[in-house]
Order: C-alpha cells, then sequence, then structure tokens
C-alpha cells in the first residue's frame, strides 16, 4: 500500500506510525510518502497549508509509479492514506486508475465539520477499483446516521465503522479500548479487504 498523510500532520505522526505498523503486522507492505508541502515543512519548520489538488495528485501519481516501477506490473497495488490522503488516494483511482488495485481510506473527509452541506464524494462512482472505508461512529467529518442516510458509497466497496473511535480513531474513554485497538481493528478490516479484492481479482 502506497499510504499518504492527512492535512496537517507528517508520514511519521503517531497515528502513522501505528497504523503503518499495524498493517504490516497484517502483512500489509507499507510505503509511506510526503507531498511536497510538507516535505517543505519538515525541511524548515514552517507550517502550510496543503497545495492545491491538481499537485496533491501529481505527487501522489509520481510515488504510484515509482513504486510500480520498482515491484512490476504482477504487484498487487493498494492507494490509501489518513483523511486528506485518503481522499486524495480516491481521486486518484477515479482518475488515473492504471495499475491500482484498490484504495483504502482511514477516517475519509466526507464533509469539513459542521459543514454537511459540502460533501466531497462526487468522484466516488468514477472509482473503478474496490474501495474501503474505516470511519469511526464519532467522526465530524462524517458520522454514521450522516453518512448512512446519503449512501453514497458504491457497489463493491465496503464501509466499515469504529464503534466510539473519532477522526483520529480515539475512543472514549469509558469503552475501556484504546486508539491502537481502533487502529489495529482497522488493520485486520483492510486485510480482509485485501483478501476478499485479491480473490475476486483471480476469478
Amino acid at each position: 500500500m502506497v499510504l499518504a498523510h492527512g492535512a496537517g500532520a507528517p508520514m511519521d505522526s503517531p497515528f502513522m506510525n501505528e497504523l503503518a505498523g499495524a498493517l504490516e503486522g497484517h502483512g500489509i507492505a507499507c510505503l509511506r510518502f510526503e507531498f511536497l508541502y510538507m516535505e517543505k515543512r519538515r525541511e524548515d519548520g514552517k507550517k502550510r497549508p496543503p497545495d492545491r489538488q491538481p499537485k496533491l495528485l501529481e505527487c501522489f501519481r509520481d510515488v504510484v509509479e515509482q513504486v510500480r516501477a520498482r515491484h512490476g506490473p504482477d504487484c498487487r497495488l493498494l492507494v490509501g492514506g489518513k483523511s486528506m490522503g485518503g481522499r486524495m488516494a480516491s481521486l486518484l483511482a477515479a482518475q488515473s486508475p492504471e495499475g491500482i488495485a484498490g484504495v483504502a481510506c482511514y477516517g475519509y473527509p466526507f464533509h469539513p465539520p459542521g459543514k454537511p452541506d459540502r460533501w466531497r464524494t462526487d468522484h466516488f462512482p468514477d472509482i473503478c477499483s474496490p474501495m474501503l472505508i474505516v470511519q469511526g461512529t464519532r467522526d465530524p467529518f462524517g458520522k454514521c446516521d450522516e453518512v448512512e442516510s446519503r449512501d453514497v458509497i458504491p457497489d463493491g466497496s465496503r464501509l466499515v465503522w469504529l464503534e466510539g473511535g473519532n477522526h483520529d480513531f480515539e475512543p472514549l474513554v469509558r469503552s475501556g479500548r484504546s486508539r491502537q485497538d481502533l487502529i489495529d481493528e482497522a488493520a485486520r478490516a483492510t486485510r480482509q479487504f485485501a483478501e476478499a479484492m485479491y480473490i475476486k481479482g483471480d476469478q
């Protein structure tokens, strides 16, 4: 999986480290990268807003092409990411699907918090590969009742809810569970998704 970070945190944030580790533990090799604005932030320490969408997608596309060139056409390649990174992965699969076997989004930003009239799913019907979205039930970017009432998930895709999780998969304290528990649940769901995708692809 080529795994992209979210808008405000780098590829080695605690969340990204935990997610990549959990995915690796379930047999999904991950390659993380940083968008150009985050690379600049790492160089000089200055916070910047994300680049515009075309530049983000160009960067993501370049990384995917490098991975395909390195591993060959037989490699089953997933693209995915946290929040904005997952959205860019889904847009990439809609616009440049060649060689992409599936998409995995962790905390998809269905809409900006508090702005449920600004949905970011118009491109979903153009995604030809299977898609997995893992979402916390308390995520202000798209809560369970909002998403399910709109019926926006494409056929052949899978939506997994993490009970009590927020946008960073942090559960309520009273649940007795930790963020790592929910991240492990997300990784297991990704492994199941990948196995089902592999079996379907060989039929």
